[in-house]
């Protein structure tokens, strides 16, 4: 836990509520699975927006239409898919705070707006692990609704909010899964007593 992260989960907190383990998820630009199917299909988008255009252009003494008004908002899309939404993802993640409790899983993050969300670990039924060989990983909390996470999950940051939540890119991933597993346990127990 370091104490920026501890700062940021404690106003969160309930009356003696524990905070077991703090983190973030890992910081910088970062490749996801998702990636290998996006930035092809984003090269092609804009070569056939740029170049097909083009041509079509120079046969029919148009401008492209990559230049016209209404090609503008193409231009545009396809310049994010291909380097703005990993900009995005970056600043996405360097705002998200991860806390794991006594009681429940705490995930604070947000765009533009500060988001709160909470998972109750009595009453949480999945908990998914995917580990990498370099330690780090995902836990996912619930079950995955999305498409999207057959590719891993999405760097379209909060696009798609049918993803359930998670833990992501975090070091330590099969530590922070085993104390998960033990908080819930202890929570089960003490809810039979």
């Amino acid at each position: 836990m370091t104490f920026e992260v501890d700062q940021k989960l404690r106003p969160e907190l309930a009356r003696g509520e524990r905070l077991l383990w703090s983190g973030m998820p890992q910081q910088g630009l970062r490749w996801r699975t998702a990636d290998w199917f996006a930035v092809p299909f984003t090269l092609f988008w804009l070569y056939m927006l740029m170049f097909g255009t083009f041509r079509h252009g120079i046969q029919t003494d148009q401008p492209p239409l990559y230049l016209m008004p209404e090609g503008i908002p193409f231009v545009l899309v396809g310049f994010y898919m291909l380097a703005g939404r990993f900009l995005v993802d970056w600043y996405q993640r360097t705002r998200t705070y991860y806390g794991l409790t006594d009681q429940r899983v705490i995930i604070l993050g947000g765009l533009f707006n500060r988001q709160i969300k909470s998972v109750t670990l009595a009453t949480l039924s999945d908990i998914t692990l995917s580990a990498r060989s370099n330690g780090s990983g995902t836990i996912t909390f619930g079950p995955g609704a999305s498409t999207s996470s057959w590719f891993g999950r999405s760097s379209w940051g909060s696009v798609n909010n049918q993803q359930a939540p998670a833990f992501d890119m975090i070091e330590d991933v099969r530590k922070v899964y085993a104390m998960t597993r033990e908080a819930q346990q202890a929570n089960r127990i003490r809810a039979v007593v």
